[in-house]
């Protein structure tokens, strides 16, 4: 076992991981984070991804060992006192849902996204989340939530 102490959500954790345990596995087996999902396990899918230390990476590939003496944020630290985060807000006003299982994935990356560029193209936006995947929707209103987000909505 190895030690470590990470940063999720704006609270501190230290426990013992095996070394070969994903961080996905850490966030949701251990701290209960069950809003960061297991898609595929192999870094296609883009549905665990969360950030670290302020930028996206898919959970999947990542192990709990690296991510300790850093800061993780998931899709349940976003919303702060009772108020959604306007990625959240937009998805959720734009329709950019069906069932779900994407979305926190996809918000996460879309969030990383606009902190590169805040005003995207609708091209610069489906380029930007090429790396996640829906296969509920035609990522039209992912898009258009996104550019929502940013403030570009029509």
């Amino acid at each position: 076992m190895t030690r470590v102490t990470v940063k999720v959500d704006g609270s501190s954790y230290t426990d013992d991981v095996e070394p070969r345990t994903l961080l996905v596995h850490y966030l949701r087996e251990q701290l209960g984070k069950t809003g960061t999902v297991v898609g595929c396990d192999t870094g296609n899918c883009g549905a665990c991804t969360v950030h670290l230390d302020g930028r996206s990476v898919k959970a999947c590939s990542v192990l709990a060992v690296q991510a300790d003496g850093h800061e993780v944020t998931t899709i349940e630290g976003l919303a702060t006192n009772g108020q959604l985060h306007p990625m959240q807000q937009a998805f959720h006003e734009n329709h950019a849902l069906q069932c779900g299982y994407c979305t926190p994935g996809m918000i996460m990356q879309s969030i990383d996204l606009l902190a590169e560029n805040p005003d995207p193209t609708e091209d610069q936006i489906r380029l930007g989340l090429e790396g996640n995947l829906c296969r509920c929707t035609g990522y039209q209103n992912i898009v258009r939530a996104v550019k929502a987000a940013a403030g570009g909505a029509k």
